[in-house]
């Protein structure tokens, strides 16, 4: 089975020829290196959602909030986003309909859109998926896992240049939760992300729930993917619930963070100490004292690493 996704055109040529980098490439990664050397350190923070505007707003030590990019009109925003940047609260926008990992080039419009949010937000970065979301004019509704092989990775780190050129600060992709995984890869995620930073120099989000995801429904080592990313060029990580149905495990954002979630995430921080944590809740949502919960017990993650 194929990728309709990617079936690679004409234009994916216009990629390096080979697996080895192109001086470009080189000259890419080496510029945007300085750009994760000086990342700010942006602490515990919590998803923004409209639905919990004054939880957010009134949730004692946040750091930083991060908003679905797609949910707010960069000349319109929220009062509560902006009573927190007034605060001087991080927004960072994190975006989920770019589909990087599709065989055609980034939708100018979407990413004009992206680039006038993390402006009017300040952001000092903005996020996106490795993942593709429509092929062929159809939408999935759903971020797919892109074929990780050696075609699929020169049409992504052509898109993702693509995409860095045209936003105003640093891009970071995320690793995602799955449910399948294509018969013809080449490569672990682990192995096809830490490509795409040696391509690109783009930034990582790494999600530890999707880590644990994975490790449910496809077998992968969470600890083995982790040794393969390049943490050096960690920007932040997720933090999310999720259940387990008929042997399945859901990303639902809709339950509380269990133990082996947050034992990835040590798993992490035994590494590396991440920029900035965040936790991810898009529905079902808990009492404040129930979301301070799972932020105090990520706080004693991070105050356990053996790292500064």
């Amino acid at each position: 089975m194929t990728s309709p996704a990617l079936e690679l055109p004409a234009r994916a040529t216009a990629g390096p020829a080979t697996a080895d980098r192109t001086a470009a490439e080189r000259t890419t990664a080496d510029r945007t290196a300085a750009d994760r050397a000086t990342a700010n350190r942006l602490g515990v923070g919590l998803g923004w959602r409209a639905e919990i505007d004054i939880v957010v707003e009134r949730q004692p030590g946040l750091d930083w909030v991060e908003v679905v990019a797609e949910n707010i009109c960069a000349d319109h925003l929220p009062e509560s986003l902006t009573v927190l940047r007034a605060r001087g609260v991080t927004v960072v926008p994190h975006g989920v309909a770019l589909g990087l990992g599709g065989a055609d080039l980034p939708d100018p419009a979407r990413l004009a859109r992206l680039a006038e949010t993390a402006l009017a937000l300040e952001s000092p970065l903005v996020t996106e998926h490795l993942a593709f979301v429509r092929a062929g004019g159809l939408e999935a509704g759903h971020l797919l896992p892109v074929p990780r092989t050696r075609d699929s990775l020169r049409v992504i780190a052509e898109n993702v240049r693509i995409a860095q050129d045209q936003l105003p600060v640093p891009l970071a992709l995320e690793n995602i939760a799955a449910q399948l995984a294509w018969p013809d890869d080449e490569l672990t995620e682990g192995q096809f992300l830490a490509e795409l930073v040696e391509r690109t120099g783009v930034r990582l989000l790494i999600d530890v729930a999707n880590l644990h995801t994975n490790r449910v429904n496809l077998g992968v080592d969470p600890a083995a993917e982790l040794d393969r990313l390049p943490l050096e060029a960690l920007a932040y990580v997720h933090v999310a619930g999720g259940t387990l149905i008929d042997g399945v495990w859901h990303d639902t954002h809709a339950h509380p963070v269990t133990e082996p979630v947050l034992d990835v995430l040590a798993e992490l921080c035994a590494r590396i100490a991440p920029p900035g944590v965040l936790l991810e809740r898009d529905a079902a949502f808990p009492p404040p004292t129930e979301l301070a919960g799972e932020l105090d017990a990520i706080r004693r993650v991070l105050e356990g690493s053996t790292r500064g």
